[in-house]
């Protein structure tokens, strides 16, 4: 059990966690929010990397910021951005990230290396240098440490930026099945994502929590109340103006503009109800407290 009590975290006069309480279980959680919502701040506060300025964080218990190797010795952290040995292979640095999480045997190390090395796809470059790696490659990698050690914990920073679609589901599948046992937080921005794997999530904004539920819970809140409309871009400019506080988002449709309102009745003609809103919707219709 991780549980989050009152934490804020101040970086001059940035408030970057806003009085957050979460209680976590084994399960998959997804926390969404937009770039700047304190997400990456509170998964590094998590991951003992800094403490926060006011508030408690338990594991099972015990004070992390007071013991913080309580949660060090069974995390699994995959951060947006991580650092590799220039010359070391992917293989060597598995064995040198397990010895630093604490398994001491090399056969059982070597059976968990070659084992997550297969699940991410990336066996045949074992012995190529991780510095050489592309992008996708290196998140892989980075997915294979994380989870190196069977961890009770794991923390993964947007997770699949930079993966191709094949390989995103390839790693999402491997989620869902660690996700039995574990406390596995999902940071991320792509909403498909939580609704795809996670029972449970919240949506992070201006540091604070601004909605917590079951993904589809949230979605039933706004059912009947989403109205869409294919307009010009002259057009949308005015509806923006006119449906200013309650617009969910506006895209562009082969040189044409959706624009999307929530509201309990039609807001004029031309907008037609959409009656299977997505967590999309109600994503932009708790972040913008529309709702």
């Amino acid at each position: 059990m991780l549980n989050i009590e009152n934490v804020h975290k101040r970086f001059g006069l940035i408030h970057a966690l806003n009085n957050i309480n979460l209680e976590l279980k084994p399960g998959l959680f997804g926390l969404l929010g937009p770039n700047g919502a304190g997400k990456s701040t509170l998964m590094r506060t998590l991951a003992t990397f800094q403490k926060p300025d006011e508030g408690r964080i338990t594991f099972n218990g015990t004070d992390i910021v007071s013991d913080p190797d309580v949660i060090r010795r069974t995390l699994g952290y995959l951060p947006q951005d991580f650092g590799v040995y220039p010359r070391m292979s992917a293989e060597k640095l598995l064995h040198h990230i397990g010895v630093l999480k604490g398994l001491t045997n090399k056969a059982e190390r070597q059976s968990q290396i070659d084992q997550l090395l297969q699940q991410v796809n990336l066996r045949k470059h074992r012995h190529a240098s991780v510095a050489s790696y592309s992008g996708g490659m290196r998140q892989r990698f980075g997915v294979a440490q994380a989870m190196l050690g069977d961890p009770k914990l794991l923390i993964v920073d947007e997770p699949t930026a930079g993966l191709d679609p094949f390989e995103r589901q390839r790693f999402l599948d491997l989620l869902s099945e660690a996700g039995e046992e574990k406390i596995i937080i999902l940071s991320t921005h792509i909403v498909e994502d939580v609704r795809a794997l996670c029972s449970d999530m919240a949506i992070m904004g201006e540091g604070q929590i601004v909605a917590r539920d079951e993904p589809e819970n949230l979605v039933d809140r706004i059912k009947s109340s989403v109205w869409r409309k294919t307009v010009s871009k002259v057009e949308a400019d005015e509806l923006r103006v006119k449906y200013d506080g309650r617009i969910l988002s506006t895209r562009y449709l082969m040189g044409k503009v959706v624009l999307s309102v929530l509201s309990e009745s039609k807001p004029e003609a031309g907008f037609e109800r959409d009656n299977d809103p997505g967590l999309e919707d109600a994503y932009f219709a708790n972040l913008y407290r529309i709702v």
